[in-house]
């Protein structure tokens, strides 16, 4: 197969006409970026009330061509009878359209400046309609199943953008409205226009509009103008929200514009929240999107919601500089854009919300994610090959997002903050309004460091994996006279990451020596150890920068509470976490009696919510069903009194959570019956409207049985009408009887039913509870068939979402097998769908070997 071919500059390819076939091929896109510049669109969609019409759209689309020699291919997802008519150069055309592709002939076409004139019916899959909104999200290829575009991230353009709508419907798009018409009576009756100014040069994927009946709320912070909108009904939240959700913003912008040293880049800085949105957010130029539940929190919020809100907003406003700014020449560095705006939120939080614990939270967020999928067989390396844009959503993932920032910030550290700062200042002002490759920054980072990065790059970014670490520790007289650390790659490659970490040294007094580590080679003595006293035990990775399975000294699991930094407690339930599921030092029966005897010690908030959730996935991904049985008595006990006797609402609250996890015996599932049925919390703590709705469907899937029907009376109980409706969704996948389920699970096999991904996901991980493993385990082999479809029609964390909600919780040979004999089955399937897949069911294939 041939190899992408990705330069340090802009990709040149002349030769021969380029074949028409599916998606945006590579040898595509370089042969239009050789040819096409100076690119607009002019765009008009008439959006009627009923979201079973159809969008009548036109465009004219205009280019500079260097060579009309040869066809041009605007790509189209859709059917042919959506392209209504065509108009090349003043001069009706016949219509070519084929293969997701309208050809425009090189006898309609010149040298210099072209224009293009299509109407159209506009494609639905990326318009996100429901009954009173829409909205676009277009990323990685999507634009083209909206209009005809040349869909690939470098041919960047302005778009200016017309709105026919109904006339109680709110539009906002990446450009202001036109200052001389801002909102106009429609051409039809009961419609308005809303005229957009031309937007900033941006690519393809960021293009965006969001228009329905929105509440539309504008501030001036910092002296810039920004305007919010949302469907939001719960005036609590609404009051205790709004003002952190603006201020964020402005303290993410001035960070970025002192770090970066480039004022933002853009004409105007605009978000709306989105009932249900695919992600946590999407960086479109001056129209961020943001699912609406991540802004919206509410008195009984823990302090790690109001961090990850931070978190995302820092993200999203990274983006304008990190992908929308400077943007990658073509989606295999997706990553790019990524990584840094996770790493630039990272030191937001740092500053924006007080006691967010940098160090703590980098810890928790990326590692557990990361190694999640760099353990399994199908890990992929964080820079992977991409040949056609049609294939570019199964490049994002858990590698991208979260093991990208461990890897940048060793990077930092490697090259020291102040150097590495100039060197993305460098590149960004470079770049400006451009694309770039990773090679292009290596490059300019290189030059501020004397190591070598290009061979320091080949490991940590080019290829999968980690490495397992080992030491031997050699003591004479009550001192140490030796102490060294071994790397060995995951898969017994020669490979090695070079890396800085610590170790900590802990003596019985709680004095502690922490010494740091260049782990550079396969071996590394430490000369700073010698002499020391022998410690009670030692920590490895103590500060959590370091990447990989670190060893655990025996004397740890009985000496947890001894540490007294939280980021080295952290740090050590993952390494914990980690050689468990590797099968070294110890079994998950022995991990979570460990956790038992530490959880009531813990007091720091985001340790508790990492030691519930690794203790409730032990209790029900690697204990069996038996086990689960005989132990949930005295496990519900010690939850709800360590609940009781913790004096913080928000870890009380996490506790509460864990408790409601692993509520098996009648007497707890009554007691949270009681709490659901009176709307009467524990002491201490605020449950909300959508903690009770968590509540009634953790009841339901337990079959409790209730006088008053609970998701019925629940459902009554729900205000908004968006979080109605995903009430509604998921009820028939809670039903006590199985032919409801099965009814239910039959239905997504129809891609309209598949529409609304968050709740399809939710709805999964009901539909395979473990409590209903031995009914859901037959929907698997249609699960899987249904794989490569659900890649081709849905957004792209939704194939692998739809992978973890039904994997995730089994732990049967047979359902082993079922993916095996999956696999065996199709020998040449899509390798990325294949790495998903083999991500996915990692958990399984481990419970296999574990749970004995």
């Amino acid at each position: 197969m041939k190899k992408p071919i990705v330069s340090d500059s802009k990709p040149v390819l002349a030769g021969p006409t380029v074949a028409v076939v599916p998606g945006v091929s590579l040898e595509l896109a370089q042969d239009r970026a050789r040819r096409i510049s100076r690119l607009g669109y002019n765009l008009i969609f008439t959006i009627p009330a009923s979201k079973a019409e159809s969008i009548a759209a036109s465009e004219t689309v205009t280019f500079h061509l260097t060579d009309a020699g040869q066809p041009v291919q605007l790509d189209f997802k859709e059917q042919a009878d959506h392209l209504k008519s065509l108009t090349i150069n003043g001069k009706t055309t016949a219509i070519d359209f084929r293969e997701e592709h309208l050809v425009l002939p090189a006898a309609s076409l010149k040298t210099g400046l072209n224009q293009v004139e299509i109407d159209f019916i506009a494609g639905n899959q990326s318009l996100n309609r429901n009954d009173d909104f829409l909205y676009t999200l277009l990323v990685p290829d999507r634009a083209r199943t909206v209009f005809p575009v040349f869909d690939q991230p470098n041919l960047k353009a302005s778009f200016k953008l017309i709105l026919d709508v109904p006339t109680d419907w709110e539009a906002q798009a990446n450009a202001p409205l036109d200052s001389t018409q801002l909102v106009l009576d429609g051409v039809l009756p009961g419609s308005n226009i809303y005229f957009f100014a031309p937007s900033d040069t941006i690519s393809t994927y960021l293009f965006s509009f969001a228009a329905g009946k929105f509440t539309r709320i504008s501030r001036s912070m910092a002296g810039r103008e920004m305007q919010f909108l949302h469907r939001e009904t719960d005036q609590d939240k609404l009051k205790l929200s709004l003002d952190p959700v603006f201020q964020i913003h402005a303290d993410a912008l001035k960070f970025l514009e002192q770090y970066t040293g480039i004022p933002y880049p853009f004409r105007k800085f605009d978000f709306v929240a989105l009932p249900d949105f695919q992600y946590g957010g999407m960086e479109h130029v001056g129209a961020i999107d943001y699912k609406a539940s991540t802004l919206f929190l509410d008195e009984g919020a823990t302090q790690d919601q109001k961090i990850a809100r931070s978190n995302l907003i820092s993200h999203e406003t990274a983006h304008m500089w990190f992908g929308d700014l400077v943007t990658m020449q073509w989606f295999n560095d997706v990553w790019m854009k990524e990584v840094f705006a996770n790493f630039m939120a990272d030191k937001i939080t740092q500053i924006a919300v007080a006691n967010s614990n940098y160090d703590l939270k980098f810890v928790i967020d990326h590692y557990p994610a990361a190694y999640g999928v760099d353990r399994t067989t199908g890990a992929n390396p964080i820079r992977q090959d991409l040949e056609n844009l049609k294939d570019a959503g199964s490049l994002y993932g858990n590698i991208i997002y979260h093991k990208a920032p461990i890897m940048m910030r060793q990077l930092e550290r490697l090259m020291g903050e102040e150097p590495f700062r100039q060197g993305l200042q460098e590149y960004l002002k470079k770049y400006a309004f451009s694309n770039a490759t990773w090679p292009d920054l290596i490059q300019i980072l290189d030059a501020r460091t004397p190591a070598d990065l290009q061979a320091w790059n080949q490991v940590w970014v080019n290829q999968p994996g980690r490495p397992i670490f080992d030491y031997s520790l050699q003591t004479a007289n009550g001192k140490i006279t030796a102490l060294q650390l071994t790397q060995q790659a995951e898969d017994k490659s020669d490979r090695l990451w070079p890396q800085l970490f610590e170790v900590l040294l802990v003596y019985p007094s709680g004095r502690v020596k922490e010494l740091t580590v260049n782990m550079n080679q396969r071996q590394v003595l430490l000369p700073e150890a010698v002499g020391e006293a022998v410690p009670a035990f030692i920590l490895f990775n103590s500060t959590g920068l370091g990447y990989g399975v670190f060893p655990i000294d025996k004397q740890l699991t009985t000496s947890l509470a001894k540490l007294q930094n939280p980021v080295a407690r952290a740090t050590a339930y993952v390494n914990f976490y980690e050689n468990m599921l590797n099968g070294r030092a110890v079994a998950p029966r022995q991990l979570l009696e460990v956790y038992r005897q530490v959880l009531p010690k813990e007091k720091e908030e985001l340790n508790i919510k990492l030691l519930t959730g690794q203790a409730t996935d032990i209790f029900w991904r690697l204990l069996k069903p038996e086990e689960r049985l005989a132990l949930a008595p005295a496990l519900e006990k010690e939850l709800w009194q360590v609940m009781q006797q913790n004096p913080a609402p928000n870890s009380k609250k996490l506790l509460f959570k864990a408790y409601q996890s692993v509520a098996l015996t009648k007497e707890a599932q009554t007691q949270l019956y009681t709490i659901w049925n009176k709307q009467q919390a524990p002491t201490g703590i605020k449950l909300t409207e959508d903690d009770y709705t968590a509540l009634a469907l953790a009841l339901a899937v337990r079959d409790y049985p209730a006088a008053t029907p609970i998701l019925p009376t629940q459902l009554t109980r729900i205000q908004n009408p968006d979080r109605q409706k995903r009430m509604q969704f998921l009820m028939p996948a809670l039903a006590p009887d199985v032919a409801t389920r099965d009814a239910f699970f039959a239905s997504l096999k129809d891609e309209k039913n598949r529409e609304k991904e968050a709740w399809v996901v939710s709805a999964l991980g009901y539909l395979h509870h473990p409590l209903r493993a031995a009914t859901s385990e037959k929907y698997l082999p249609q699960s899987l068939a249904l794989l490569e479809e659900i890649q081709q029609t849905g957004d792209i964390f939704f194939p692998y979402s739809w992978l973890q909600a039904t994997l995730g919780s089994y732990q049967t040979p047979t359902a082993a097998r079922t993916v095996r004999e999956f696999l065996a089955a199709h020998p040449q399937y899509n390798p990325k769908l294949r790495a998903k897949l083999l991500q996915a069911a990692d958990d399984v294939f481990r419970a296999e070997k574990l749970v004995m």
